[in-house]
């Protein structure tokens, strides 16, 4: 069959054109038409390695309409570099090449959000609640636990926030919970724990998006500091793998700590760093769960831009 070698060959000639030169979603298109693989069967492949992603999501990324950019769309990435038999760490590589210049297409102090949601939803939901950028503090410490059911699920995050104000009249604080794939941000609560009440609440049911707004008792000046924690009760989504934050300017002091039900312990966890949604993540240091209390955690003295997080294996 000479026509369809000629035609294999061509597409393969484009791929590796593409694998050289990208950009990501034409390498990510020539991949997926070499291999001869429709949408749904790469959707299925994903499947096979736990990752969940939308074949209209998938048709996004090789228009170049959107990029994967969220810790599973990640994921899926990395997958896909082994369904559709490329060379390790080429469609990251492109990837990370093709991230834009935050001056160019991010606001300022928003780069983290803007990762988080390629479509713009947070950016959406924090424009309801008509918040100026940054919310007029600093973060000083955040200290962070989550929690991981017996069903391997992310039960729930809490936080204790202390925060200094950088302007006059701060009264509010916006928190921002993003839930694994498959969540159901309408079934998640938030809950105001101590020195704040609960405001306006926003959802995007397509990102698994949360925005609570958190008030404060009194307004602040600036200089002044503040102290509150919160909590979001979540438990809607499967398995959890990944506990991840992003922070926008270098700032305080983060702790996170994951605890795990004891009917449900990972075989192995290990922290992670990234500069960016799209760069490779590096920083590996393995993390040993600890015997009583089934608990891993984190210390950053003084966070730099970027994410920083805990990740595990079941099995």
């Amino acid at each position: 069959m000479p026509h369809a070698t000629q035609h294999a060959d061509v597409a393969t000639a484009e791929l590796d054109s593409a694998l050289r030169g990208g950009p990501f979603h034409v390498a990510l298109r020539a991949a997926i038409a070499a291999r001869g693989l429709p949408l749904q069967r790469v959707q299925h492949h994903l499947s096979r390695y736990g990752v969940k992603v939308g074949v209209t999501s998938l048709s996004y990324w090789q228009q170049g309409a959107r990029r994967p950019q969220r810790p599973e769309s990640l994921r899926a990435v990395r997958a896909l570099e082994e369904i559709l038999q490329l060379p390790e760490e080429s469609l990251i590589r492109l990837l990370a090449e093709s991230d834009p210049h935050p001056s160019e297409q991010r606001p300022a102090a928003r780069s983290y959000r803007a990762h988080m949601a390629a479509s713009g939803a947070l950016e959406w939901l924090l424009a309801e609640l008509d918040l100026p950028p940054g919310g007029g503090v600093h973060t000083v410490a955040h200290h962070e636990r989550a929690r991981i059911g017996r069903h391997r699920e992310l039960a729930g995050r809490e936080s204790h926030h202390i925060v200094r104000a950088h302007r006059d009249g701060v009264d509010r604080f916006v928190a921002v919970h993003h839930g694994d794939p498959g969540c159901a941000p309408g079934r998640m609560t938030v809950h105001a724990l101590e020195n704040c009440r609960t405001g306006r609440v926003r959802r995007d049911h397509e990102t698994g998006m949360l925005v609570a707004e958190l008030l404060f008792d009194t307004r602040l000046r600036a200089g002044d500091t503040h102290l509150f924690r919160y909590g979001v009760e979540d438990g809607t989504a499967g398995v959890s793998r990944e506990c991840v934050r992003g922070f926008d300017t270098a700032g305080g002091q983060y702790a996170l700590q994951v605890r795990f039900d004891a009917a449900a312990l990972p075989v192995r966890c290990h922290r992670f760093t990234q500069h960016s949604a799209a760069a490779p993540r590096g920083g590996r240091q393995e993390l040993a769960l600890s015997g009583r209390h089934h608990s891993v955690h984190l210390v950053e003295a003084r966070v730099r831009s970027g994410i920083v997080g805990i990740g595990w294996d079941w099995e």
